[in-house]
């Protein structure tokens, strides 16, 4: 890498919440260990340690820092996708925890738009969701328009939350606001967007005609119970 381009700083700081935990959990993934990892978290969560707290300090900023690693060239394709599916596979481990609390706030589909092959991101909003009390459907990556638009029809969703990874995914997502616009008319449920390219403009949300952007998953829910109040309001 030339001298004259910064660096990105770490995204694993010690002296943040969960700092030492968020990197003894990383440095175990990146050296092929995933039964420590694992071991590190459920360990942790048995102490005490609330399972929001695991996802947004360390599962939300070790992916993060993998992504960093991988733009800086420090680690391959494949490790990046060993440290994002052995980290799924953790958190289906807390999900005793996740789904343990009572429903009825509300209901929420949650997806990565067709053509985008990430769920983790998403995956972490549906949970975020699931454990605030909402009922949740998660449909996964690479989740095609019709099957989505289907699908809060049919559950009468009252929020839509979209994910995309690259800006060329952002298209997708227009298509997926576009089709629910139309067919739900002013029954459409909140539409939520999240993701790099969001994050990267923090007004192309607007120009797509979603009803609001969080960059991360506590933020999508406290979002949501706004707009879904105020619209109750009216």
């Amino acid at each position: 890498m030339p001298d004259d381009i910064e660096v990105p700083p770490s995204f694993l700081e010690l002296d943040r919440p969960l700092g030492r935990l968020a990197r003894d959990y990383l440095d175990a993934l990146l050296g092929g260990e995933r039964a420590r990892a694992s071991e590190l978290i459920l360990a942790s969560v048995e102490d005490g340690v609330p399972v929001r707290d695991i996802y947004i300090d360390v599962f939300q900023r070790t992916q993060w820092e993998v992504g960093r690693l991988w733009e800086l060239n420090r680690i391959t394709v494949a490790e990046e996708h060993y440290c994002t599916a052995a980290t799924q596979l953790v958190m289906s481990r807390l999900y005793p925890h996740v789904f343990a609390g009572e429903r009825g706030r509300g209901t929420l589909v949650a997806a990565a738009v067709s053509g985008d092959l990430h769920e983790l991101g998403i995956r972490m909003v549906a949970d975020f969701f699931e454990m605030d009390g909402w009922d949740t459907f998660f449909l996964g990556a690479n989740t095609p328009t019709p099957g989505i638009v289907e699908l809060v029809e049919r559950r009468e969703a009252d929020v839509l939350a979209l994910s995309a990874t690259l800006s060329a995914h952002v298209p997708d997502v227009a298509e997926v606001i576009e089709a629910m616009r139309t067919a739900g008319g002013e029954r459409s449920p909140i539409i939520l967007v999240g993701g790099h390219p969001f994050n990267a403009e923090p007004e192309l949300w607007r120009e797509l005609g979603a009803d609001g952007h969080a960059p991360g998953a506590d933020g999508a829910v406290s979002l949501a119970e706004e707009l879904t109040a105020g619209r109750k309001a009216r």
